[in-house]
């Protein structure tokens, strides 16, 4: 397995080793010693999420408060989607920017999200199957999100007409999220990494 840190730091691109023949595939597409080697401590598992979205759907940009927010673990295990990782972290040097990966269940990579960015995806195809490991239980009180369609973020989304859910469609700007200080802050992000790692 190979991991590629994204251009937002702490955000990882993670391609496993696929080993195929007549009868099938197999591949380990999570592995916590080697995600904890490339990110600089382990994952811990609280919850695992699987969303199935059709073609042109949006869900995102989503995040959780910091701390303890949520961190993930997302690979696509049927058909294809433009996974989208953004820095929501007030203060950070990328701040605001965003990288898409295409996760499909040919490469089968997957992405790690740290605690503090926000995460997205556009289907690419029908029954786009995502599966989530995530560090922490869903929580409704600490779990927010931001247009994903906002002009300031500019997210490049492949569909011409994105489906959105009511929640998402309500979330506030970027701008707005700025001001109503809803956002994680980058030095406490930082901490709350830091208090991760195993000495």
């Amino acid at each position: 397995m190979k991991f590629r840190e994204l251009s937002i730091e702490g955000a990882f691109e993670a391609t496993p080793q696929l080993h195929g023949d007549p009868r099938g595939l197999f591949t380990e597409w999570y592995r916590f010693d080697r995600l904890a080697e490339a990110v600089g401590h382990p994952l811990h598992l609280a919850q695992a999420n699987l969303s199935v979205s059709s073609a042109g759907v949006v869900r995102g940009i989503h995040f959780a408060d910091v701390p303890r927010g949520q961190a993930k673990y997302v690979t696509c295990v049927r058909g294809a989607v433009l996974d989208v990782t953004v820095d929501l972290r007030v203060g950070s040097p990328t701040f605001g920017r965003w990288e898409g990966v295409r996760l499909d269940d040919v490469d089968r990579r997957a992405v790690y999200i740290p605690e503090g960015l926000g995460h997205g995806f556009c289907a690419l195809t029908d029954d786009a199957t995502l599966a989530y490991l995530c560090s922490e239980t869903y929580n409704p009180a600490g779990e927010h999100a931001v247009h994903p369609l906002d002009a300031e973020l500019g997210i490049e989304w492949p569909a011409e007409v994105p489906l959105l859910s009511p929640r998402d469609e309500a979330a506030p700007s970027l701008a707005e999220a700025i001001a109503t200080g809803l956002l994680p802050d980058y030095a406490a992000c930082a901490e709350f990494t830091a208090s991760l790692r195993v000495s």
